[in-house]
């Protein structure tokens, strides 16, 4: 059994800044590939980012690259993603996810086994 749980969703405004994390605990490697998706209302779920088991690769979703930044605490089994200069198209629920037998930064969805309940972020303009 996995769990991925994502905090730190919530209101702001355009241009201000958001730091989401994700705890993951269960049968999953603390190394495992970890990824944030985006779903906004009437729209599919679309990648964020993606880190490698080793934080040594990332990947960004060209709409966020600048502004967003993937992290992890290997030791804690955590994930984080600052959000900066945030824009009122980034409104949507944040995914965070885990591909437990990969180790490499991967932008796929379908790479994913695990995924979070979801955080609702709001941006007002």
């Amino acid at each position: 059994q996995v769990q991925l749980v994502e905090s730190g969703g919530g209101l702001v405004q355009a241009g201000g800044s958001l730091r989401l994390s994700c705890a993951a605990s269960g049968r999953i490697f603390s190394t495992s590939t970890m990824g944030w998706f985006r779903q906004a209302p009437g729209k599919e779920r679309e990648f964020v980012a993606t880190i490698s088991g080793s934080g040594g690769t990332t990947y960004y979703a060209d709409s966020v690259k600048g502004r967003f930044t993937i992290s992890r605490d290997i030791a804690k089994n955590t994930v984080a993603l600052q959000m900066n200069s945030l824009k009122p198209e980034d409104t949507a629920v944040y995914y965070c996810a885990a591909a437990a037998a990969k180790f490499y930064a991967t932008i796929r969805n379908i790479d994913y086994d695990y995924w979070g309940q979801g955080t609702q972020v709001t941006v007002s303009s």
